[in-house]
């Protein structure tokens, strides 16, 4: 455009040149008076034109630069998927990335089955959400309704987080043109059949560990450019001790100085191996009447778990709280955190971390990647499945009111220093736009 009003400029030019040769040569002097005005009004005129032109021009270059800026700084929308309908670590992670990423400028929706606790916490955060069956792999009903709201809502991603809803949703992103990415949230290997092969379609794969990370590369045929381990972190502004009257807390759970308080928190299902706390219980309070147990979290093992608290007659120094909303003000009440999960289902706890930023020592099974949580001797790792090495651990700790302290005083420190909820929202919004560029 610029080059088109050069032009313009140098015709403009000749005009005039020929103009003031017509008036010096060929015009009457009569008439010179009347040429004169004619020139001066000529000479505006190309001005003028000359002026807008080049307004004309920068207001263009503006327009290209603004669009391409909006283009560059699109909305991103993402759709995430899924299948389960209990509530435990995995599900929370979704919702506390969803709003992560939405304070970020993410457009984010959640399609999952109807009535799941999922579904109940995203409306309660005003997260849209759309209710779909999930029956199956083969739920076609499912699938064209999931490619429909790709179209409908111009979705840019499918995130999905569950097995079956992964061959849903990751088959509905390629139908509806969306990219795909898959996030692992267990640590147990997945089957390596060449059928099994909707993990390789995904333009990218999120794990909440290396392990996982690590297997799926050697196991599943995923290039390690396309895989990404991001743990799940927890809010540091909110797993504070500060946040806490320490006293207030510990006279709500009827604590008094003299105990000392352990406690677990966790969906109560057979992974997380509540039972092997129960055990352990007992043979602590045996040695040291003082010690009081608290297990946190509702689940399908709550009334076995109940039953066999009883059995042992631990009712008075084992208390099920039910589900917490806030964990933290149990933890703020505690003298010691213990993490009892068994076998190759879990992968990074979240519990661990928010521990570990309350302050509190912590015992916990080496089983996943909870190991990437342990820096420089911050915490108790004993061995998964056995009672003994934890209830050895445990008592350590409660014989030795000094070693407590000095596991409390590198806790929060050990997790900062690695580890942050922003910084986990940020490495998925990196992936995010490398997707998109």
């Amino acid at each position: 455009m610029l080059k088109f009003y050069d032009k313009q400029s140098h015709a403009f030019s000749v005009l005039s040149g020929l103009l003031a040769v017509l008036q010096r040569e060929i015009v009457p002097r009569t008439f010179m008076v009347w040429y004169s005005d004619l020139m001066k009004k000529v000479n505006k005129a190309i001005s003028l034109l000359l002026v807008l032109g080049m307004k004309g021009s920068a207001l263009y270059i503006q327009a290209r630069q603004s669009y391409s800026m909006r283009n560059d700084c699109k909305t991103i929308r993402v759709l995430h998927t899924e299948w389960s309908e209990g509530w435990g670590g995995q599900e929370i992670r979704i919702i506390d990335e969803m709003l992560l990423l939405q304070n970020r400028g993410v457009e984010v929706y959640l399609a999952c089955k109807p009535h799941s606790q999922i579904a109940i916490a995203a409306r309660n955060h005003v997260i849209t959400t759309f209710d779909l069956s999930f029956r199956g792999m083969l739920d076609f009903i499912t699938l064209f309704r999931l490619v429909r709201l790709v179209k409908k809502h111009q979705i840019d991603i499918i995130n999905t987080h569950s097995g079956k809803d992964t061959w849903l949703g990751g088959v509905a992103a390629k139908l509806g043109r969306a990219k795909f990415i898959r996030t692992r949230h267990l640590s147990h290997p997945i089957n390596s059949s060449r059928l099994n092969f909707i993990n390789e379609w995904a333009d990218h794969i999120i794990t909440t560990g290396d392990t996982v990370r690590n297997n799926m590369i050697q196991d599943n045929r995923i290039l390690p450019e396309r895989i990404s381990s991001i743990p799940t972190m927890p809010d540091h502004k909110k797993f504070r001790q500060g946040n806490y009257n320490r006293a207030q807390e510990r006279e709500r759970f009827d604590l008094g100085s003299n105990h000392v308080a352990v406690g677990i928190v966790g969906v109560l299902r057979r992974l997380k191996r509540q039972d092997l706390f129960i055990e352990m219980a007992g043979a602590v309070h045996a040695a040291h009447p003082e010690t009081r147990f608290f297990i946190a979290g509702d689940g399908p093992q709550a009334d076995t778990l109940k039953k066999l608290v009883t059995q042992k007659k631990l009712n008075n120094i084992v208390v099920f709280t039910g589900h917490l909303e806030d964990p933290a003000g149990l933890m703020a009440a505690l003298d010691i955190y213990t993490q009892t999960s068994s076998g190759n289902m879990e992968t990074t706890t979240q519990t661990v971390p928010q521990a570990l930023l309350m302050g509190l020592p912590v015992v916990a099974t080496d089983v996943g990647s909870i190991r990437q949580n342990h820096v420089e001797g911050n915490f108790v790792l004993v061995e998964p499945d056995n009672v003994n090495a934890l209830t050895d651990a445990v008592l350590q700790l409660v014989r030795d009111h000094a070693l407590r302290e000095r596991y409390a005083a590198k806790a929060r420190a050990s997790v900062e220093s690695h580890y942050s909820a922003d910084k986990m929202a940020e490495k998925v919004l990196r992936i995010y736009h490398q997707l998109l560029s």
